[in-house]
């Protein structure tokens, strides 16, 4: 049986069209009609729509086009042509507007001029939970948020000084010691936001150990110098075995996509390359360079040559930890409700660890543990298999030589958004989340062991396009994964694949999104344009 995916092994995109036309039996008995309003110039505007008589014809339902996902196990896209047409070689219309200044007090000095600071924050104080949240979540007025962070915690100020210089901190029942919060969801929610001042982010979030004990274990860069990078342990991770988390050091302030800067992107990737290639030298007991700085980017490539010859001289040399997780969440949403719209930590930082090989069972027997990599290697194999042609190899010639999904003449038919010799940034013809955007080595690179000083770059590189491109068109939630596969498995000619995958206003996962249906109302080709579009 042939793999379920849109990609052809003659290196074309497999596109279905639904044309919908039925018929449908009336079961209905009895009627129910009602005036339900009317115009403006009075007449009536009744529900005999709804009670038809007899059996109901649909000649023409939407045009809708189901493309199967380039791999199976993330599901099938369904692009309805009635929305999408709408944006057919109208890039201009992608695009979400910037959201409006918000501020409270400054619509209260609209209403009463006269109302002095104190009735201000008598007012805030008597705000219900949800308002709060939302005014934390929306509020572009520092002056509004420094109220809303002097009631959501215990701020610590210098006789005299209205700039917090710490916070302070209680001792619960077990003796661990924890900052003195007031309002946890209002805190989360406030320390986010891009418009609270920056001094009072470094008191309350940004401070090496505010956030707790995570140890401090790696350093790119230095206080002061462009970028700044601290690595975190999180020992107790919901990861197994713990994970690593490099974040924006507090002297180097990054709140949105636009000002992060190619050396930040470079420091954030230089810690997870390091941290991946240090752990594995250390498992084959490769001698390491002195610990207790940061490696050089020389030093970092010659430990990677060196993992490279050891895997190759002695492939059956078992590796505990064979695969690694790379992530990215960038940008935080709470709502009023306090649904948890998205999981960042404060600041632009990007999280790792690595997978084991296997485990042992509650009775003693192996067990495999689950690396997402593996799924595109199984896949990939079984296409080999089963076609004769190495997926990816027919996966980037679909890419390439693409046609608009629509079959039309408007708008141009690219997916591809940046490319170079080494890698691809494109929209993907099937997306499971409208704006997606995948990135992709060109020649076969499975893990970032494989990926050389210049790959690497221009990963770095393209990964600061995607994230940058996708908030200029207004995405504000993006969640980001790399699918790689196992460090000691040669041979599979697999490509490492990043997805960049927006969270949208109106697009919560539904029933369709469990099933691994996703909706969408633009062609990805339109996308593609409206991209290339925001980076000039």
């Amino acid at each position: 049986m042939k793999p379920r995916t849109c990609v052809d092994p003659s290196g074309v995109f497999r596109v279905g069209i639904h044309h919908p036309e039925f018929e449908v039996k009336n079961l209905r008995e009895n009627a129910y009609p009602e005036i339900l309003g009317q115009l403006s110039d009075s007449t009536p505007v009744d529900n005999l729509i709804n009670f038809p008589k007899g059996v109901v014809r649909e000649p023409c339902a939407d045009t809708i086009f189901e493309i199967a996902n380039p791999f199976p196990f993330r599901g099938t896209t369904f692009i309805n042509s009635a929305w999408a047409d709408s944006h057919a070689g109208r890039p201009e219309t992608i695009g979400i507007p910037l959201p409006a200044p918000c501020s409270l007090l400054q619509s209260l000095d609209q209403w009463r001029p006269e109302l002095g600071s104190q009735d201000k924050e008598r007012l805030l104080a008597l705000l219900p939970h949800p308002l709060l949240l939302a005014l934390a979540q929306a509020s572009t007025d520092p002056r509004e948020l420094v109220l809303l962070a002097r009631k959501a915690c215990n701020l610590l100020f210098e006789q005299g000084s209205d700039v917090p210089w710490g916070i302070g901190y209680t001792t619960r029942k077990d003796g661990s010691v924890i900052p003195d919060v007031y309002d946890q969801e209002v805190f989360e929610v406030l320390v986010n936001n891009p418009y609270l001042p920056d001094a009072y982010k470094k008191a309350l979030v940004l401070r090496p150990g505010v956030q707790g004990r995570s140890e401090i274990i790696g350093e790119h860069g230095s206080k002061g110098s462009p970028a700044h990078v601290f690595e975190y342990l999180r020992r107790n991770s919901y990861i197994p075995w713990g994970h690593f988390a490099s974040n924006m050091a507090d002297d180097a302030i990054r709140y949105r996509a636009r000002d992060l800067t190619s050396e930040d992107m470079t420091g954030l990737r230089h810690l997870y390359y390091q941290r991946v290639y240090v752990r594995v030298a250390d498992q084959l007991g490769i001698a390491l360079p002195p610990s207790g700085k940061c490696l050089c980017p020389d030093e970092l490539e010659a430990l990677r040559k060196s993992i490279v010859r050891a895997l190759g001289s002695d492939p059956k040399k078992p590796l505990f930890f064979n695969s690694a997780l790379w992530g990215w969440n960038f940008g935080f949403g709470m709502a009023q409700s306090g649904h948890r719209l998205h999981a960042s930590h404060q600041m632009i930082h990007q999280q790792n660890s690595l997978v084991p090989e296997k485990i042992t069972d509650t009775r003693g027997n192996d067990y495999a543990c689950f690396s997402c990599g593996d799924l595109v290697t199984d896949f990939i194999n079984d296409f080999k298999a089963s076609t004769g042609t190495h997926f990816f190899d027919a996966y980037l010639g679909a890419i390439q030589n693409n046609e608009r999904t629509d079959g039309k003449k408007i708008g141009q038919s690219s997916l591809i958004v940046h490319e170079n010799d080494q890698v691809i940034l494109f929209a993907p013809k099937a997306q499971v989340s409208e704006w997606e955007l995948q990135l992709m080595t060109k020649t076969p690179c499975s893990s970032v062991l494989e990926a050389d000083t210049p790959l690497r770059k221009a990963l770095d590189h393209a990964m600061r396009i995607a994230i940058q491109v996708l908030e200029r068109l207004g995405a504000q939630m993006v969640t980001a994964i790399e699918l790689g596969g196992r460090f000691d498995r040669p041979g599979t000619r697999q490509h490492l694949v990043y997805a960049f995958i927006p969270k949208l206003p109106y697009a919560p996962g539904t029933f369709s999104e469990a099933q691994l249906r996703w909706i969408s109302g633009c062609y990805p080709e339109d996308f593609a344009h409206a991209c290339r579009r925001a980076m000039v």
